[in-house]
């Protein structure tokens, strides 16, 4: 396959790769019979979708992707017991993650109950002082006071603190990496145990509890009992789905556009609190959610008290909501600060170590635990490599690490483990959690780069930039965008198309805050589109677009419809340019 537009080395230095020659042929196939744009076709087809499937495709039907709960192992034990405490009104606990995944499956859990007419308690540890899962302290605690806890999020690994949770049941709903052996729980439904199959370990921490859900009404229905309605709770699962970064494929795709639509409806006080102190003024995207909604309910579990995103999104009072919210809010913005300063720091010390090895990673005193999975993640993004960044104190090393495509960090985290160089460790293949004695995080960062380099981290080059095809201005309409839109939602595992306009001019350009650029562009027919690059003046595409001194570009991006003062116009958010000479 030739280089797309004959672009092998971008402004940015990226290779420009269209679509295989299969998906292209698929795609005008599929344009023939179903009459969809061109356009449209690509990116089904590069999605992988069947020319038969298009139209069911395009129009899912969570009834008809939604599993049957009692496909994963353990289902039809926890969803028992869950409703027989219910019945019995025995006190509950629910103990959760302090991410978004975590925050919203117990709140989930929690909304679920009051609607029954119990309340739980909610347990989320401290990042800091308890780390990540249950601990033993917490779980003798929980026990002495409740007859049932259920662990979401967490609690796959937890052998010892589960078997001192004594005299309570214990139920865990999970999607993290399963050991051999699992804890002695009553029950551990979680898709990516080691005896599953692996066909629903896309699914993330909420969506299992969901089907718990589903499957605890199912039970209730039996006996003549209406349960609460679960279509409501979607709204909570999409935002765990797209915070997680889940794939968005099969059943996730379907929860995630259900739930947005959900959310549309401003009926959770703590969600349209959160909306409104982030300024989110048009209905709910991915976007919205991984970017605007989900670090603000993370930031009380990265460095504000843990519990705080889970009490937002679990009340029904728009007051306490606003309170929760503002705090949030507050929290994100020093997150932000902290993350920043850590983010510097651990740049120019990857560097100094070198960023074309297998493992790219970063240590120092008294970083923040908080923000390091975050840039981790920066590190992932700017290097194109598996990404570790972790902070120490009082001679313990607590990290975080993110991955690329193809390079499962998990695994290699848990043989890590297992070979004694970590305290503990866990996680899936993108993202994963280390303890660390600091005399050994040499070694133990020497021995993971070795295990990547196993299998392939060191030879993964710059990333292509992946087009589905070539538009001109006059043909990027909101028409255009509303049918792509159809095709989504976008995100993790199902990016969002992306189109290259061949030999522009630029005309209008505005340096806007410190480092994004918002310009114009035509072919000199007429037709003009505005387009956004965010963080253009944190690279080469700023300065080259702007001091352009009349070149003609390719540039390539997303569509997306601009809101603006009640005018809908289309924009494209402009991720790479290439000299079109």
């Amino acid at each position: 396959m030739g280089d797309f537009l004959n672009v092998s080395a971008s402004l940015t230095g990226r290779r420009w790769v269209g679509l295989s020659v299969e998906a292209e042929r698929l795609a005008e196939a599929m344009a023939q019979d179903s009459r969809l744009p061109l356009s449209v076709c690509r990116t089904l087809a590069r999605l992988g979708v069947p020319a038969q499937d298009a139209a069911t495709y395009l129009a899912p039907a969570l009834r008809d992707l939604l599993p049957d709960p009692l496909t994963l192992k353990d289902m039809g034990p926890a969803a028992a017991r869950f409703v027989a405490a219910v019945k019995r009104r025995e006190r509950i606990a629910v103990f959760a993650d302090y991410d978004v995944d975590g925050g919203t499956s117990a709140a989930l859990l929690l909304t679920w109950l009051r609607e029954m007419g119990l309340a739980a308690t909610l347990y989320i540890p401290d990042r800091i002082d308890e780390g990540y899962g249950p601990n033993v302290t917490a779980m003798e605690a929980l026990a002495r006071d409740h007859d049932l806890i259920v662990c979401v999020d967490c609690g796959t690994l937890s052998h010892e603190p589960i078997a001192a949770a004594k005299g309570a049941d214990v139920v865990v709903l999970d999607h993290h990496l399963g050991a051999e052996t699992l804890p002695p729980a009553l029950a551990v439904v979680n898709p990516n145990r080691q005896d599953e199959d692996g066909d629903l370990g896309h699914l993330c921490a909420a969506a299992v509890v969901f089907l718990m859900l589903v499957e605890s009404n199912r039970l209730l229905r039996a006996e003549g009992v209406k349960g609460p309605d679960l279509m409501g709770y979607l709204d909570l699962v999409a935002l765990a789905t797209v915070a997680d970064v889940a794939p968005l494929i099969g059943v996730n795709r379907a929860l995630v556009r259900q739930g947005l639509k959900v959310m549309a409806r401003r009926a959770r006080p703590g969600l349209v609190a959160l909306g409104d102190v982030a300024r989110m003024d048009t209905a709910p995207t991915p976007y919205h959610l991984g970017f605007l909604l989900g670090p603000r309910v993370n930031a009380g579990g990265r460095i504000g008290a843990a519990d705080l995103g889970a009490r937002l999104l679990s009340t029904a009072d728009p007051h306490e909501a606003q309170a929760l919210a503002e705090r949030l809010d507050q929290l994100n913005t020093e997150r932000r600060e902290i993350e920043n300063r850590v983010r510097d720091a651990a740049l120019e010390q990857a560097a100094e170590r070198g960023l074309d090895g297998p493992l790219v990673w970063a240590s120092g005193e008294g970083w923040h635990p908080g923000v390091v999975g975050i840039v981790a993640s920066r590190l992932k993004e700017a290097t194109n490599r598996p990404a570790i960044v972790i902070g120490t104190e009082g001679g313990i090393g607590k990290g975080s690490g993110r991955s690329v495509s193809g390079i499962d960090l998990g695994a290699s985290i848990h043989r890590l483990a297992a070979e004694g160089l970590l305290e503990k460790g866990g996680g899936h293949k993108m993202a994963a959690g280390l303890t660390v004695a600091e005399p050994k995080i040499e070694a133990a960062m020497e021995r993971l780069g070795e295990m990547l380099a196993k299998q392939g981290a060191a030879d993964i080059g710059p990333r292509d930039l992946n087009v589905d095809g070539i538009l001109m201005p006059g043909a990027a309409t909101i028409e255009l965008i509303e049918r792509l839109e159809q095709a989504g939602p976008f995100g993790a595992g199902a990016p969002a198309p992306r189109f290259a306009f061949p030999d522009v001019a630029i005309g209008f350009r505005k340096r806007v805050g410190e480092s994004h650029l918002k310009l114009s562009f035509g072919d000199g027919m007429g037709a003009k589109i505005d387009a956004i690059c965010f963080g253009a003046f944190d690279g080469p595409l700023g300065p080259a677009l702007e001091d352009h001194g009349g070149a003609r570009f390719h540039l390539a991006g997303r569509l997306e419809i601009n809101h603006w003062q009640g005018r809908q116009t289309v924009q494209l958010r402009l991720e790479d340019a290439a000299r079109a000479d």
